[in-house]
């Protein structure tokens, strides 16, 4: 897997926050008041259940920004599958500051990594079709830039980052605009020649409309596995097409199927359970 770290000034910002709604105003009491500053330790992360990997650069910025002198050692990067009792990362450094940032270091890494597993069962479950797994912008508020790397960790892609780098054009947008002709019409106006446009339909009448006025991609918005084909042919040469709507590993075989290009699934951003990952101190 080709997978790109994420530049740390893309998540400090977001760790610092995490940081500091968990020091409050005079900082981790518990561990000041128990360890003494000069004491040394060493923390080894295990995988408590079956996962992938993702996010221990946000988790070594958490510990680092505590103490800069702790040191994180992955032994399973990001995209890694992992067993239970396997070893993810060790981490050596104060003892104190190991404490302070544990929790918020853990909260980054089992979400990320439950982001990452969950994309990667829809990825198998559609193994052998060409259909390709997205996520949406239904991602946590703050964490998105995390969430979509996680993602990618998974196997999966991503869908635009944000209302500003492509035109998606849904149902809301076609009723205030007066129907599908003038919302594509008024879109072409006033984008950019790199700008793609993609609208969601619901009904092969409405795709048929949107094919003849020429767009990049067309969102095919909860249709049932025989619309679906359908529409894959419709669309053939014309868009790429993308199914969407309460898609699970379970239904994502026969969706794949029916060749659609894109399966959007927002779950697994703003959804997934947690990975279990245990953080215990070695004597």
């Amino acid at each position: 897997m080709n997978l790109d770290p994420l530049l740390p000034l893309m998540f400090e910002p977001i760790v610092r926050t995490a940081l500091l709604e968990d020091l409050g105003r005079v900082g981790d009491i518990t561990a000041n008041a128990i360890v003494p500053l000069s004491q040394q330790a060493r923390l080894v992360m295990r995988a408590r259940q079956p996962g992938v990997v993702a996010g221990l650069d946000v988790a070594r910025c958490a510990f680092q920004t505590v103490s800069p002198a702790i040191e994180l050692r992955a032994e399973r990067p990001d995209g890694s599958a992992v067993e239970p009792d396997q070893v993810i990362a060790i981490i050596d450094g104060p003892a104190r500051s190991l404490l302070t940032g544990e929790r918020t270091a853990l909260n980054f890494l089992c979400h990320l990594s439950g982001v990452a597993s969950a994309t990667a069962t829809l990825v198998k479950s559609v193994q052998g079709t060409r259909a390709q797994i997205v996520c949406t912008r239904k991602t946590m508020p703050g964490l998105r830039t995390l969430e979509k790397y996680a993602v990618r960790a998974g196997g999966g892609h991503n869908h635009r980052f944000g209302l500003d780098d492509a035109v998606l054009i849904k149902d809301n947008h076609v009723a205030l605009a007066g129907g599908i002709r003038p919302a594509i019409e008024r879109a072409k106006a006033n984008v950019g020649h790199l700008v793609k446009i993609e609208v969601e339909v619901d009904t092969l009448t409405q795709l048929e409309e949107t094919l003849a006025l020429g767009v990049d991609a067309v969102l095919l918005d909860n249709m049932t596995t025989e619309q679906l084909a359908q529409a894959v042919e419709m669309a053939r040469g014309k868009a790429i097409t993308e199914a969407s709507g309460r898609i699970t590993a379970a239904t994502a075989p026969a969706i794949a199927a029916t060749g659609v290009d894109l399966i959007s699934v927002g779950w697994v951003t703003h959804s997934s359970a947690a990975l279990d990952i245990g953080l215990d101190y070695l004597p």
